[in-house]
């Protein structure tokens, strides 16, 4: 039983992908926009349309259609800014592992743990899953601020606490695992700059 998983040629729709490759996605827009980078904008969605917004389309489609994901580019501030807004509180929490520490720890299981390990009771066989995670969690109001130190993104980013928070913790139990032999090798700062320093250089 994985958590949360993310790496290389993720899902970064806006709309259908999991929190942190959105969240990436969102925060390279935010500091394209701050950059007034547009032809990297129009690369982006070259690559990835949304809603029927790509690269042939607008400067003033763009900026909507970027305003709609809470993207915002405050035109009067000097210098000018950019807001991120993102949905909820920020206080739940997430657990993440890196794509390949996933695969690492199916092969290790499949290559050293046998079934036997993982019987506790002969008379009733129970609870032999095994979860992979890292085992630390992390708030997504304190994995904004980590992309955005790692992506140099200068704006602001708040919150709506309009919108739904979703469940407020994820944690997996991971002392099977780790008792069997097997811990993560990716932290979550490492493998943010990796999949952030993969996605830009994809565009």
């Amino acid at each position: 039983m994985p958590t949360n998983v993310y790496g290389f040629r993720d899902n970064f729709h806006l709309e259908k992908s999991h929190v942190l490759p959105a969240m990436i996605r969102k925060v390279y827009l935010s500091k394209c926009l701050e950059e007034n980078d547009m032809a990297a904008i129009r690369r982006d969605m070259k690559k990835y349309p949304v809603e029927g917004i790509s690269d042939t389309s607008t400067n003033d489609e763009i900026i909507s259609i970027l305003e709609k994901f809470g993207i915002y580019l405050n035109k009067h501030a000097h210098p000018p800014s950019v807001t991120l807004v993102l949905w909820g509180t920020g206080q739940p929490k997430r657990e993440f592992i890196w794509s390949d520490d996933l695969a690492d720890a199916l092969v290790y299981i499949m290559e050293k743990v046998s079934f036997r390990d993982l019987v506790t009771d002969t008379k009733e066989i129970r609870n032999t899953h095994i979860n992979i995670g890292t085992g630390k969690e992390i708030s997504i109001k304190e994995l904004a601020e980590l992309v955005k130190k790692i992506t140099a993104f200068k704006g602001f980013i708040e919150f709506d606490s309009s919108k739904p928070d979703g469940t407020p913790r994820k944690l997996t139990d991971v002392s099977k695992l780790h008792n069997l032999g097997w811990k993560h090798r990716v932290s979550l700062e490492e493998g943010i700059e990796k999949i952030y320093n993969w996605y830009v250089a994809a565009r």
